[in-house]
Order: C-alpha cells, then structure tokens, then sequence
C-alpha cells in the first residue's frame, strides 16, 4: 500500500491501550525476516492490540458479531470489524525455532485471501514475550487456502502475544488496515520469570550504532517523533531503504501489550540513501512506558535498536 493509502488509513487504527511510540525499524523485519528479532508466538483467541497505524492501531473497531461484545478501542483482540484471527496452535515449543501457523477470516467467515501490499509486504507480523523482550517482525508466506506460515525463531518460555497487520484487498473491508492478536503458550523453565522493563531513556546503542529519539508526543494528541542515527560520533547518511523508508518503528505498550506502528513521513526511493535524522508520525491514545522498536539498514544489514520511552 502507498503512504498516501497508509496515511488515508492511519486515522481508523488508533488502538493500543496506552501510548508511546516504537523506535522499532524493527518492524518489518526485525527479527526472523530479516532483521533483528526474538522470539513470538500466539494462538489463543484473547485480545489484540493496534497495528500499522499507530499506537496499536486496530484500524477496526467493533466485531461484527452481534453475540459478542466489541474489543476496547485500544485493547488487544482476536476480532474486529467481523474479521478474526484464527490458529490450532495453543503451544510453542522453547529454545527451538517453529512455525507459527494462522488464517484471517472474513465477515463471511471464509478465509481471506486478497490483500493490499502495505510497505512492500502484504502480511506483517509481529511477536513478543509479555515483558517485551524477544521481538520478532516477521513477513509469513500465505497458501492458496489462506493459511499463513510465520517462521518464528527460538522464542524462550513464557507467555507470547503475535499481531498479524494487514489490509484486505476484498469484500466489506476491502483498503481498511487491521491489527489482530492472539497469544500463545511457550512452556518450559523461567516461563514465569519477567524480565523488568529497561528505564525510559532517550538514546540506545545498537551494532555500534547510535539511536537517539527526540519528541514528547502527548497521549491522544498526533505529535512528532525525530530519530537520528551516528556511529562514532558521526552522523549515518547511508541508510538504505527497508519497507519503502530508512527505517521502520514500531511500539507496545507495558502491561497490556497495545501495539503500534509510526509511520515514517518521507518514502525512501529504492537506490537512495538516507539520515542521519528521520521523522515519524505519533499518534498515541494512552500514557505510560512504551517499548520502541527502531529497525534500519545498513550495508544490507538490518539493525533493530530498542530503548522504553515513557509517554505523559
């Protein structure tokens, strides 16, 4: 899907339960396909939190389902909209790369099929222990019945949230962007074990780069963030282009795992190079600490640098 397609749909997908903003290029790619990552997984039919849009935009709103009640605005699900994320697996195993498998049905209650491409892909999938470690972005293969394939790596034990972001290229939700979740089971030692969220800060290093994030966008309000990226002290002008952007940031929110994408407000042309200083649009529902996700590229290498930025 175009930036003007995204931008024209970024609106409908403000969810997430909290605010902040993702300095996660590591969107698309961070971990298995590509980038950086951890580990992921879900499958059971709980809530879900925003997507490509925005501080966990869900570009859908109420099920379609009259029997049931409609997901919180913000709150991870499973449903929206009449369209839901569907998968057998309940279990992954731990320290062991799998293969998460999944379906998006329709309002028809048929599998979908047809999508729109959305930064170059037309299936973006994400996956996270609930302490916000092990994130994973990955772009699953999709068969001709609709099944998805997401490679998951290794993912350690514990408790693990999977978004699925898209946009139907058909029927009533045809151009409208949506973000499903599930959660899965990783059983096995430390599956109770959190890790604590690192402290809010405005920088990271990351592949002996520099990450510094700049702006203090307000719950509910749209705002700007600014990220620049050195590396010895230098500005980095060589960022290649990833998902049609020099960089892809994406944010969850601590304790309910609300998610969000920022969208980048400059396209990167392919054969371009760009930064050191990027912006990105913020449009975050909710206060609180957000862990962001900032995947780039480097001399055909993806980074992902993530750092916890508190929104007021």
């Amino acid at each position: 899907m175009s930036l003007s397609t995204r931008t024209r749909t970024r609106a409908l997908a403000l969810t997430a339960g909290a605010a902040v903003l993702a300095l996660a290029l590591t969107a698309c790619g961070s971990a298995a396909t590509g980038g950086t990552g951890g580990t992921g997984g879900t499958g059971r039919a709980d809530g879900m939190t925003g997507g490509h849009g925005m501080a966990g935009m869900d570009h859908g709103a109420a099920s379609a389902t009259a029997t049931t009640a409609a997901p919180a605005a913000g709150a991870p699900a499973a449903e929206r909209n009449g369209y839901r994320l569907t998968s057998a697996v309940d279990t992954l195993p731990a320290g062991a790369p799998a293969e998460y498998r999944f379906t998006v049905t329709g309002p028809d209650g048929a599998p979908v099929t047809a999508y729109e491409t959305d930064q170059t892909k037309r299936m973006h999938f994400y996956a996270i222990r609930s302490d916000l470690t092990g994130f994973q972005h990955l772009h699953p293969e999709m068969a001709a019945d609709g099944t998805w394939t997401a490679p998951l790596a290794a993912p350690a034990a514990g408790t693990w949230r999977v978004y699925a972001s898209f946009v139907p290229d058909s029927g009533a939700g045809k151009g409208a962007g949506l973000v499903l979740s599930r959660t899965v089971d990783v059983p096995g030692e430390g599956a109770a074990a959190a890790a604590p969220l690192p402290a809010a800060t405005g920088s990271t290093t990351v592949d002996g780069y520099t990450v510094t994030v700049e702006g203090a966008p307000a719950a509910g309000r749209a705002g700007e963030l600014k990220v620049t990226v050195a590396r010895d002290d230098r500005p980095v002008t060589d960022l290649q282009p990833y998902l049609e952007t020099f960089a892809h940031l994406t944010a969850f929110h601590a304790g309910d795992q609300a998610f969000a994408h920022l969208h980048p407000q400059a396209r990167a042309e392919a054969g371009s190079t760009g930064g050191p200083t990027l912006s990105f649009h913020a449009e975050l529902p909710t206060g609180g600490d957000w862990r962001l996700f900032l995947q780039f590229m480097t001399g055909g290498t993806l980074h992902t640098a993530a750092l916890t930025l508190r929104v007021g």
